[in-house]
């Protein structure tokens, strides 16, 4: 199974972005699904994160009320549309798969993770 995350891009401040992560192989039903970003510099950091069956999503402080992840299960692909975008969010971000059975709760945590795609740039210029 591959997944591969596209969508980055140079923005201007204030922009918005939507990345997606599609992947080949086992059904995306089979996973919950996560972004996470590593900005220059600094440790990967947890963004955000769905679960399939209920949708229940999860997001990081600064992504509250700018980001948005969703799910489309017509086309097995999971969306993070990030709007009002600063040049704090420059990173590398990267969509993770985790097992359905992980707890809701350790889906911010990477070592729950068992799929990674290989990142998408995302520079936002002041």
């Amino acid at each position: 199974v591959q997944l591969q995350a596209f969508g980055g891009g140079l923005v201007q401040a204030g922009e918005s972005l939507a990345l997606s992560c599609a992947t080949s192989g086992r059904p995306f039903g089979s996973y919950a699904w996560g972004w996470f970003r590593q900005a220059p510099g600094k440790e990967r950091e947890f963004v955000a994160a769905i679960t399939w069956r209920a949708g229940r999503t999860f997001y990081t402080d600064s992504a509250k009320g700018r980001f948005t992840i969703s799910r489309d299960p017509r086309r097995d692909t999971v969306t993070l549309q990030m709007n009002s975008l600063n040049p704090e969010d420059t990173a590398v971000y990267y969509c993770a798969a985790a097992l359905n059975s992980v707890g809701s709760r350790d889906l911010l945590y990477q070592s729950s993770y068992t799929l990674w795609g290989q990142g998408t740039q995302v520079t936002v210029s002041s």
